[in-house]
């Protein structure tokens, strides 16, 4: 089994990457919130910088349909000592999409095709891909995927839902089986594809491995964030405890007081976190509600030591 920590913007930045590595360290390969620009801002600077990702197998994400933008940001990223980048192909933001990026550029099959065309070619990093399968019905799926195999990918993370899905609905494993499926038939090797979406449980995970008995590789993105301890979970080391999810909150709310220079921009990015992290709690919405009326970081410390309290009761 290996398990990927999803990237998620405003979320699994490098503090959380390494308050992760430091309090559960269960997770084999970190996924960077995506860069779309070879100006970088001082934020993504410091989130690729490598003295914060020390540790830890970090991948860059890459997010663009333009090949200069692409390869000067592998350039970038190769400079800083990465030895992988990953495209992505699976950001359904209406924002992203409107401008054919992310799974956007799924619309275009002649455009992504060229722009691939380009990037493998003078790439001077090996490549990896993060994609959705299709943008409005699920029939474009094997026409992605047969374009997408035309390129030598170190490895195609798919997220078995269509941009239209965005975050709801039930995946469609029918088209992560019909990749499965098409790659034992090109005698890709086993561990090219990789599952992500809506792994929140063990039992989530169960269903998966019994309909797909190779799916070794699975990334996890918002059931992580819930819950730190499901990696641990999933690998049979029991759940997480009281005081490792304490100390694990505690480095990133020390942390961001370093980095962040006012409370009302801490309050925002830990809340960012308490969105999904609330739902361990007995009384997560209560506990989410409360943090959203905090004002101060001495009311969101009142909040977390209280709900603490009631955790794995």
């Amino acid at each position: 089994m290996k398990l990927y920590m999803a990237p998620m913007e405003g979320i699994t930045n490098h503090v959380y990457r390494q308050a992760y590595l430091h309090h559960f360290g269960q997770i084999d390969r970190y996924y960077m919130p995506f860069l779309s620009s070879t100006g970088l801002n001082y934020k993504e600077i410091r989130d690729i910088a490598p003295e914060n990702n020390q540790g830890m197998d970090v991948i860059p994400q890459i997010l663009t349909n333009q090949t200069d933008v692409f390869l000067g940001l592998a350039g970038m990223l190769k400079d800083f000592g990465y030895s992988e980048v990953n495209l992505n192909l699976g950001c359904p933001s209406g924002t992203v999409t409107a401008k054919g990026r992310g799974s956007g550029f799924l619309r275009f099959l002649p455009e992504l095709d060229r722009f691939l065309e380009e990037i493998f070619a003078t790439s001077p990093l090996p490549i990896s891909v993060k994609t959705r399968i299709g943008y409005a019905d699920e029939a474009e799926w094997p026409a992605i995927l047969e374009l997408l195999m035309k390129y030598p990918f170190t490895e195609m993370i798919i997220h078995p839902r269509l941009r239209m899905d965005l975050y709801r609905g039930e995946v469609r494993p029918g088209t992560y089986e019909f990749a499965v499926e098409r790659t034992v038939k090109a005698e890709k090797a086993s561990d090219y594809l990789c599952y992500n979406g809506d792994i929140n449980t063990v039992e989530d995970y169960e269903i998966l491995r019994s309909r797909f008995p190779g799916a070794e590789k699975v990334m996890l993105g918002r059931g992580l964030i819930a819950n730190p301890g499901l990696p641990g979970e999933l690998r049979g080391d029991g759940s997480m405890k009281r005081e490792q999810l304490g100390a694990f909150l505690d480095e990133i709310y020390t942390e961001y007081r370093k980095i962040v220079p006012d409370e009302k921009n801490t309050l925002f990015r830990l809340l960012e976190i308490w969105t999904y992290l609330s739902r361990s709690f007995p009384e997560g919405e209560k506990v989410l509600k409360r943090i959203r009326k905090s004002k101060s970081l001495r009311e969101y410390e009142s909040v977390v030591c209280e709900a603490l309290r009631t955790f794995g009761d």
